[in-house]
């Protein structure tokens, strides 16, 4: 059973959360709160939860905040941030404060279901109109740039297996279990990539990729 904790300052999508998740076999939800602090405060009154299912904007403390505050109190607690906010720079925040799982509010049921899911299991999700979204970039990017711009850093065979992979929205453990290794190889696949290209993370990595035509 998936202990949720739900944190949004609007008590009608609260609402919605809950009777989704109630009608889900294999869920529970354990709490809700409408800001962050209300959040910590169910946690430090002993309310478990397995993930947190929070806003971004929230009054008083909004779900980056929350994010950071709960990386340092209850590190094993999985976050999934679920919102509006679909702005390049504001996500690229939410990753740099060890959000992992990033789901727009307009995703179906099935996406968020799925996102908590892999939340649950320690598995990073992004939703797949944000993918889609930063691959449409890259290329638009890609088309636009001036002819000969290239770069100079190349990827091994493996590595851009693994890539292809990751832009294909497959998770470590699913590009593991594809490519007959470890997770932890793969993990240390993708962070060779972030050093060789200096990428701040994933996002940026196949972003990187698209525009340099290392992915077709």
């Amino acid at each position: 059973m998936i202990r949720v904790l739900i944190a949004d300052d609007h008590h009608v999508v609260r609402c919605g959360i809950r009777q989704l998740l109630e009608n889900e076999n294999g869920f529970i939800v354990s709490g809700e709160a409408a800001d962050g602090n209300a959040a910590l405060k169910l946690l430090e009154n002993g309310v478990e939860a397995d993930v947190l299912l929070a806003d971004v904007n929230m009054p008083g403390m909004d779900g980056l905040e929350l994010t950071r505050n709960i990386r340092q109190t209850y590190p094993e607690l999985k976050i999934v941030l679920l919102t509006m906010q679909e702005e390049e720079s504001y996500i690229q925040k939410a990753f740099g404060a060890g959000v992992q799982n990033y789901v727009f509010k307009t995703a179906g049921t099935e996406e968020v279901i799925f996102a908590l899911k892999q939340a649950a299991s320690g598995k990073s999700y992004v939703c797949s109109s944000l993918t889609e979204r930063l691959i449409k970039q890259s290329g638009e990017i890609h088309s636009t740039s001036q002819i000969g711009e290239t770069s100079d850093i190349k990827f091994s065979k493996r590595e851009m297996e693994v890539i292809e992979l990751m832009a294909e929205g497959h998770t470590n453990e699913e590009i593991a279990d594809k490519l007959f290794t470890s997770r932890r190889t793969v993990e240390g696949h993708r962070q060779a990539m972030i050093d060789k290209t200096g990428c701040r993370n994933s996002l940026a990595l196949i972003r990187f990729a698209m525009r340099h035509r290392l992915l077709q």
